[in-house]
């Protein structure tokens, strides 16, 4: 993940372990598309907790308005990072372990109140989804933000009807079984 050249970052993404570079890749791909900067970090909440900490304590000092966390297992880094700042945090439960992600999701979902995380689903959608929801949240104060989001969604959405008309063609075309 590189972050998008020369835009001020304004969204933090961290990885509990860069084998999970390649799901969360699909957040940094998804702020590019939106011009947004972004700054990416290898973190543990359990490896390197003090740099964890140090870190995200930093995050709005250094203009950050949004922090994506990514990892699995345990999964307590979105957790451990909403302990230490009031800024939007968005967790992605990631499919590391034997059970699937599941754990990552129990670990990311329940969090004890006034530490709010918000969690997307596990593995690939969810991180392109963070991406997603952190445009939702800084187009609350960027009016252009906001027009992009919706000029997408309805972009999104005629591609839709596109493929909804085109249907009963293309069910005529698949063979039928024996």
């Amino acid at each position: 993940m590189r972050r998008a050249s020369s835009v001020k970052p304004l969204v933090g993404v961290l990885i509990g372990s860069d084998s999970d570079l390649p799901v969360m890749a699909g957040c940094a791909r998804v702020l590019e598309e939106y011009g947004i900067g972004y700054e990416a970090r290898v973190l543990s909440a359990h490896r390197t907790p003090d740099d964890t900490a140090r870190y995200v304590r930093a995050a709005e000092g250094r203009g950050l308005r949004v922090l994506v966390a990514g990892a699995g297992g345990a999964a307590h880094l979105a957790g451990a990072v909403a302990a230490h700042t009031s800024l939007p945090v968005i967790g992605v439960p990631l499919a590391s372990s034997p059970l699937g992600g599941f754990d990552a999701l129990l670990a990311t979902v329940q969090m004890p109140p006034g530490v709010p995380v918000a969690t997307m689903g596990v593995g690939p959608m969810g991180a392109a989804n963070a991406g997603h929801f952190a445009v939702a949240i800084l187009a609350l104060g960027d009016a252009g933000l906001r027009r992009k989001l919706r000029e997408r969604r309805q972009r999104v959405a005629a591609e839709i009807l596109v493929k909804s008309r085109d249907l009963d063609r293309r069910l005529r075309e698949i063979p039928k079984s024996r």
